[in-house]
C-alpha cells in the first residue's frame, strides 16, 4: 500500500531497532537507494554524518522508491560522535579490516548479536562509510565490532545500498519464520496418501484392462515404480482430478476405437 504522496506508510518497529548511520555519505542518489534497501528489512532509523551535498536533497527521495518516510524521520549530524552519543553498541561494516585487534562478524553473526541487542533494550547502530573509500582508521575506533561480508574474494565491491541491503536482509531474516521450501499450491491442496491410492487403483485397473500389464513377473516391479512416481512428490488434489480424467478418457478412447477389454 501507498500513501497518496506514493510513499509506503513505513513506520519504526517497537522497541529498540539498528540505526544505520551513513559517514559522509557522498551522493543524494545513493542516500536515497538506502532507505530503499532498508524499508525491505524492516529497518527504520536512519542517521547522516555530514552529508557531502548537504541535507536535504529531493534527488534522494526520487530513488528510495516509495520509502520517502524514511528519509523523512532521517537525523543529521555534524560528526560521528554526535551521531552515537545516545548509542549503546556500535558495529562497523569493515571489507578488509587491518592493524586491529577487534571481534570480526559475518552479517548474519552480526545480525544475531543486533537482535539480542534489541531484545535487551540497548540503542545500536551499524556504520557504512563514504563510497568512495569505507570507513577511515578513526571511525572504526569508535566501533565495538566489525562485520565484513563474505563474498568472492576476486570481487567483492558492493555500492552503499547493496551493502545496506546485506545487512537489512540478513537482520530481517533473523527472527523470520517462512520455511525454507513450501510448495505453491493455489487453490488446492496437497493429495492425502488415500486419494493417491485410489488413483493407483483407477490406474492400474485401466493397465491391466489394456494389457500394459500383461507380464506377471514384471508387473511387481512396474506398479512399485508407478507408486513411487506418484509418492516421490507432493502432488496436489487438482492434479489427481486431472489424473482421473486422462486415465477415464484414455480407457473410453480405447474402447471407442473396439481394442478389447484384455
Amino acid at each position: 500500500m501507498r500513501d497518496e504522496d506514493g510513499a509506503a506508510p513505513l513506520e519504526p518497529p517497537p522497541g529498540e531497532s539498528p540505526i544505520v548511520v551513513l559517514v559522509r555519505p557522498q551522493l543524494a542518489e545513493n542516500i536515497g537507494a538506502t532507505a530503499r534497501a532498508m524499508a525491505n528489512g524492516g529497518l527504520f532509523h536512519l542517521r547522516l554524518v555530514a552529508p557531502r551535498e548537504g541535507w536535504p536533497q529531493p534527488r534522494a527521495w526520487a530513488t528510495a522508491s516509495g520509502a520517502g518516510r524514511i528519509l523523512d524521520a532521517a537525523q543529521v549530524f555534524p560528526d560521528l560522535d554526535s551521531a552515537l552519543a545516545d548509542c549503546h553498541r556500535v558495529f562497523g561494516t569493515c571489507p578488509r579490516p587491518r592493524h586491529v585487534v577487534t571481534p570480526v562478524l559475518t552479517a548474519r553473526g552480526a545480525a544475531a548479536e543486533l537482535r539480542e541487542f534489541g531484545a535487551r533494550g540497548l540503542r545500536h547502530a551499524i556504520l557504512f562509510g563514504p563510497e568512495r573509500a569505507g570507513l577511515e582508521a578513526e571511525d572504526l575506533a569508535r566501533c565495538d565490532a566489525l562485520v565484513r561480508y563474505p563474498l568472492n574474494p576476486e570481487f567483492s565491491s558492493l555500492n552503499l545500498a547493496q551493502a545496506v541491503m546485506v545487512m537489512a536482509y540478513e537482520w530481517w531474516t533473523a527472527a523470520d519464520v517462512t520455511p525454507p521450501r513450501v510448495l505453491q499450491t493455489h487453490k488446492t491442496e496437497v493429495a492425502t496418501k488415500g486419494e493417491v491410492e485410489n488413483l493407483m487403483d483407477h490406474l492400474l485397473a485401466e493397465l491391466d484392462a489394456c494389457g500394459f500389464l500383461r507380464n506377471e513377473a514384471k508387473r511387481p516391479g512396474m506398479v512399485r515404480n508407478l507408486r513411487h512416481w506418484f509418492m516421490r512428490g507432493e502432488i496436489t488434489e487438482q492434479e489427481v482430478r486431472t489424473l482421473h480424467g486422462v486415465v477415464a478418457e484414455l480407457s473410453r478412447g480405447r474402447m471407442r476405437r473396439g481394442r478389447p477389454e484384455n
